[in-house]
């Protein structure tokens, strides 16, 4: 049996640059100039009503307060941070939990302050504040924000029911919070060695069909036991979202998600009928041709990930990770490889795997007057590499539009994934580049996996939540129902060539976007696709797409994504943008092909 990868030597952050401890003073003394910056917001109630006939005078209340808004954001969301990325580590201490629980409700009652703000403005009718802008030129610079505000208009509720919503949120994030302390403290016995949640996912792509064997079972044995404690807050949550949807008068559960993407439902919608179209000629396909190469006429759901050479899986230590990006970085731009270089110069990565800390991985912004972080579990696998790629993507787009401002910053998700995705392209295409041709079929392989696992189910999780909440508005789901439901949508897009034994039905369990994001995971299909297209873009004049690329980015969520994408002459309001796309992953499933 090979040697387990060695993860005692990884990186781990240090968050002092934050705040150094809970008992840190300076978190008190921001929280209250948070809250003494609110209430300066808060003498603005009523005025831009009552200047809405001389537009210079509301412009400059407009400038002003979004000014004070944005300075109150920078205090509470630093925070914020500082406890959701303590508490990511340490899931398996009360004492984390607790302050990240009382700092959300204290959060909650200083920003409900300036709830009044948003609400005010979207009183003004168009042409007033037009005028207002206009007459002001300082506020102009404000219009992607107002643009984003003004969206959620029709959706609104009066300021009691606003303030009740803000008031109770705290208690609802409790279910969430329940979801991953289960999850975090969730470990399984597998051959004499106890594994956690991280592990044992990690495990399946294990090139010993036994150890993936016993791997996933165990994980669907600790699933099980949670199962009706995990379906209960998702049922919690999902009902509550039905209720509020409700109230705000959205037409249907994935509404509220697409306008805070900006996206139109009719691209998402074109979006996911072009991915299910290809099942066949993309997952189905590849999964019939992967048995084949192992000798089966089926795989098991553990073989999905397992590695075609059943020797020892090709492991990458730390330096030589950060050694790839960076030269995958580099290839495309100098900045993008010397923003990234500083998160390895810097404590401000978590690599470490360890007990209690959460699974996934993510790059945390905190706020445009800070850096980000970046969460992942390291195992040492070519996965790892290129989520490292991933998570660093974020993290180069995230300090690319710091100068914009926090609330100018912030990017809808649609947009958000472009830049991790585009990293994980460019590093796939390093490796492919070095190996050799026996190596060559092994990373088309990953690739397409990756493809599939990124595109092909995650519009499978968009199905399955789509069904989820549609059955929820008829009563709470038993873990066995949202089980089955969970089972027909993963045979659909898996394909008959990949056999889901009882165990799987409980899987869904572990998926935290259900939980903590209804309908975020399309963005993910989203992100790649997207990326398919401009890679396509960078192949035909790579010295012209940088400095485009980086103006994308740059831009953060100042444009939409239709915006963004036309310098590039790209529509993906058209179902055609997205069928290419998954050509693309068609035409690697046809090499791989000609490779069995």
């Amino acid at each position: 049996m090979n040697a387990p990868f060695k993860t005692d030597a990884l990186p781990t952050w240090r968050l002092d640059d934050l705040y150094a401890s809970r008992e840190d003073p300076r978190i008190e003394t921001d929280l209250t100039e948070a809250e003494r910056v609110n209430g300066e917001l808060a003498k603005l109630e009523g005025r831009m009503i009552a200047t809405r006939a001389r537009p210079a005078e509301l412009g400059g209340i407009i400038d002003h307060g979004i000014e004070l808004y944005e300075q109150a954001v920078n205090l509470m969301w630093g925070v914020g941070a500082y406890a959701s990325l303590s508490a990511s580590t340490a899931r398996d201490d009360p004492a984390w939990s607790k302050f990240e629980a009382d700092l959300r409700a204290r959060s909650a009652r200083i920003g409900a302050m300036s709830l009044f703000f948003a609400l005010e403005i979207n009183r003004l009718e168009d042409d007033e504040l037009e005028a207002a802008l206009k007459a002001h030129k300082p506020a102009g610079r404000w219009r992607p924000w107002l643009r984003q505000v003004r969206a959620g208009r029709p959706h609104e509720l009066t300021a009691d029911l606003e303030r009740l919503l803000i008031d109770k949120a705290p208690a609802v994030a409790n279910w969430a919070r329940l979801s991953d302390e289960t999850l975090a403290r969730l470990s399984a016995r597998v051959a004499g060695e106890t594994l956690t949640l991280s592990e044992l996912l990690n495990r399946t792509s294990d090139p010993d069909p036994a150890r993936r064997k016993a791997a996933a079972q165990a994980l669907a044995r600790a699933l099980a036991e949670r199962a009706p404690t995990l379906a209960l807050a998702l049922n919690t949550l999902a009902f509550e979202k039905q209720v509020e949807d409700r109230w705000r008068k959205y037409p249907t559960p994935a509404a509220s998600r697409h306008l805070a993407n900006e996206v139109d439902a009719d691209a998402v919608d074109a979006l996911e009928a072009a991915v299910v179209e290809s099942y066949a000629a993309v997952s189905h396909r590849y999964y019939r041709l992967k048995a084949q190469v192992l000798g089966r006429k089926h795989l098991e759901h553990w073989d999905r990930n397992a590695p075609l050479d059943p020797g020892a899986p090709r492991t990458y230590g730390w330096d030589e990770a950060r050694g790839i990006v960076l030269e995958s970085f580099e290839a495309l731009a100098p900045q993008f490889a010397d923003t990234a270089r500083t998160f390895f110069a810097q404590p401000w990565i978590d690599a470490k795997p360890r007990p209690g800390k959460q699974s996934g991985a993510y790059s945390h912004s905190v706020t445009a007057n800070r850096h980000p972080y970046v969460f992942m579990n390291y195992m040492g696998e070519r996965r790892d590499v290129l989520t490292l790629a991933h998570e660093l993507g974020h993290a180069v787009h995230q300090t690319l539009c710091q100068p914009l401002g926090t609330l100018l910053a912030s990017t809808p998700l649609t947009l958000a994934e472009t830049a991790s995705i585009f990293g994980e392209g460019l590093v796939f295409e390093k490796l492919l580049g070095e190996a050799s041709k026996a190596e060559r079929r092994g990373l088309l392989a990953g690739k397409i996996e990756d493809g599939i696992n990124t595109v092909v189910r995650q519009i499978a999780f968009h199905r399955f939540e789509t069904r989820f909440h549609a059955a929820r508005q008829h009563g709470e789901l038993s873990p066995d129902e949202i089980g089955g439901l969970w089972m027909e949508i993963m045979r659909e897009s898996l394909g008959p060539a990949v056999r889901l034994d009882n165990g799987y039905r409980h899987y869904w369990a572990y998926i935290s976007h259900f939980v903590h994001a209804p309908f975020y995971v399309y963005a993910y299909a989203f992100g790649d696709l997207l990326v398919r297209a401009l890679m396509e873009k960078r192949r035909e004049d790579p010295a012209a797409f940088a400095p485009l690329y980086e103006r994308l980015l740059a831009a953060g969520g100042t444009r939409t994504y239709v915006e963004a994408l036309a310098p590039f002459g790209l529509n993906p309001r058209e179902k055609a943008f997205w069928a290419a796309g998954m050509r693309q992953m068609e035409r690697l499933v046809d090499e791989f092909e000609a490779l069995v």
